[in-house]
């Protein structure tokens, strides 16, 4: 009898991991929508085809109420976190305020895919559609403008492990990259009896343990092999009650190991909006400051950028 139910428990297993997965992209409830914006600002909601992910995805912008014609303004990309959507920034943070100064803030869709190019699912090219399809979409369209150093991307939790991947993966995109609470963890994460159906989902995106997908994507190894002067500066928060704090100290210290140009900042807070939001003053006040710095560079040295440090 036990070899039976061990035999039958397989399939049945498998069954509840591959519907997990499938739910997890395509059951989510939509909340309801309040944006929280200023009189100074306009907000636009867009759908457009990936051609990475080969259907139509959606994104939030929000603007100065007024641009010049001609005009063009740096571009903040902001990523949302698992069990969220494109809304969430504007619903649930005051960063429509943050445009007013001159930014285009870009909310994409990215449903629960770690902004990662999947290994098990090639309809899942989540960081093509951003880094490619997102972006010529943006800049074909909106008043912004172009070059590393008019750029910045931020991320909350799943979106800050994305920002900060995106940084170090891709370090001559962006000229500042902000992890606010940032799962970084994640491609590394070991498999544990409590939640096997997240390791598993996280396999799904990220390929077996120590394979080409996951060295690929994790922040830990690309840290080790990135070009410090290359990369952007990052902005990396956590809250003192997070269970992510540890995973941050570790990357932080490398980052200071290598002599990255970054700061790590531990702040009172669990892992919400409420400490999220309290964190976007410092975090747009730096980007700002980093995004004025590269333009100035450029201006002095405008053929030097730095190169992708991988192959």
């Amino acid at each position: 009898m036990k070899t039976v139910w061990t035999i039958c428990a397989v399939p049945i297993f498998a069954a509840i991991l591959s519907f997990s997965t499938s739910c997890r992209e395509n059951k989510k409830e939509t909340p309801p929508d309040h944006p929280r914006l200023t009189p100074s600002v306009a907000t636009r909601d867009s759908t457009f085809r990936s051609a990475a992910l080969g259907r139509e995805m959606q994104f939030r912008v929000i603007l100065p109420l007024s641009v010049p014609e001609g005009q063009k303004l740096p571009v903040v990309y902001l990523l949302h976190g698992g069990g969220g959507g494109f809304r969430d920034w504007s619903n649930y943070s005051d960063v429509a305020r943050f445009a007013e100064g001159g930014l285009v803030l870009v909310m994409p869709e990215g449903g629960e895919s770690y902004y990662t190019n999947a290994a098990d699912r090639p309809q899942g090219r989540y960081e093509d559609y951003i880094l490619n399809d997102l972006m010529a979409e943006v800049e074909a369209k909106l008043p912004v403008a172009t070059g590393r150093e008019n750029r910045a991307i931020v991320g909350v939790s799943m979106g800050g492990f994305a920002a900060v991947k995106f940084a170090l993966k891709r370090p001559d995109l962006f000229a500042f990259a902000a992890g606010i609470s940032p799962a970084v963890d994640v491609p590394s994460r070991p498999f544990s009896i409590k939640r096997p159906l997240q390791w598993r989902y996280h396999r799904s995106i990220f390929g077996p343990w120590g394979g080409r997908v996951q060295q690929e994507n994790d922040p830990f190894v690309l840290a080790r092999s990135t070009i410090p002067g290359n990369a952007p500066y990052l902005f990396l928060t956590c809250g003192d009650r997070e269970g992510l704090l540890s995973a941050n100290r570790r990357l932080a210290a490398i980052l200071a190991e290598r002599h990255f140009q970054h700061e790590f900042r531990v702040v009172r807070g669990g892992h919400d909006w409420t400490q999220w939001n309290g964190e976007l003053a410092d975090c747009f006040k730096s980007l700002t400051e980093h995004l004025d710095s590269a333009n100035r560079s450029h201006s002095k040295f405008p053929h030097s950028h730095p190169a992708n440090s991988l192959p």
